[in-house]
């Protein structure tokens, strides 16, 4: 079960770049009891090995963008990192953890849920949006800006990465096809989640045994997804995904 979840998320997640987080962490909590803090620790390094993947599928097909890549990590480990060491010396207890997790991926969803019903229209009005293309002309500085917020939410809910990062990358290089920004995005997350992951290990939020299942099903999910990220048409995926994602969003803060 835990491994066919894996693997139906990989396949998103190499489709479209979103859902990896947005999907398998509220999926842990809501279908299978998992606490909010291991479902988003055990998520993140799940990721970390799963996007590791995608990368290389798409790096093989030219969709990433390597300076944009760097420019958003440059912004988004140092973020994760100091909000991993902000919760780690807040020495919160288990419920009170599990309580800021659950809440602040319940937010971060449905953050990633507007962002997922608006990237046409964001991506359009960012094309005749005279305030945009003077920001542009300063595009490593707001992409390492996104990084730093990206880097933060990923480290509290494991959410961000795909939805959000996606959109502003669309908004900040309109010049990207889809399958550029989802490359792009993908090879981004590796760095981001592995530091993150990592700071949970330390903090005890992973759970070894549940992160096999997922890989046993992710990997081979995310190089599907990938290699068939031009080829298949993703807006009723994307439809889907947002009926489903929304549902657990209110779950979540119910």
């Amino acid at each position: 079960m835990l491994a066919a979840a894996g693997l139906g998320v990989g396949v998103i997640v190499g489709l479209t770049g979103v859902g990896g987080g947005s999907i398998m962490t509220p999926l842990l909590i809501t279908l299978f009891g998992v606490p909010a803090s291991i479902a988003v620790g055990t998520d993140l390094a799940c990721a970390a090995v799963t996007k590791t993947a995608g990368t290389l599928a798409h790096r093989a097909a030219h969709n990433i963008k390597s300076r944009v890549v760097m420019l958003l990590a440059f912004g988004s480990v140092p973020a994760a990192i100091a909000t991993l060491a902000i919760v780690a010396l807040a020495q919160l207890a288990p419920h009170e953890l599990n309580r800021l997790i659950r809440e602040s991926v319940g937010i971060a969803l449905l953050l990633s849920i507007a962002m997922l019903l608006l990237r046409s229209k964001i991506k359009r009005w960012g094309a005749r949006s005279e305030s945009l293309c003077a920001l542009r002309r300063h595009r490593p500085v707001w992409t390492g800006l996104v990084g730093c917020l990206i880097g933060i939410a990923v480290a509290l809910t494991s959410l961000g990465a795909g939805a959000i990062g996606a959109a502003c990358l669309a908004l900040l290089y309109p010049e990207l096809e889809p399958a550029e920004i989802a490359g792009s995005d993908i090879a981004h997350a590796v760095p981001l989640t592995a530091v993150a992951a990592a700071g949970h290990a330390w903090l005890g939020t992973v759970d070894f045994g549940l992160l096999l299942a997922l890989l046993a099903g992710g990997i081979p999910g995310i190089v599907l997804g990938s290699i068939g990220s031009r080829r298949v048409p993703v807006r009723v995926l994307r439809m889907m995904l947002v009926a489903t994602l929304t549902l657990a969003g209110v779950k979540l803060l119910a």
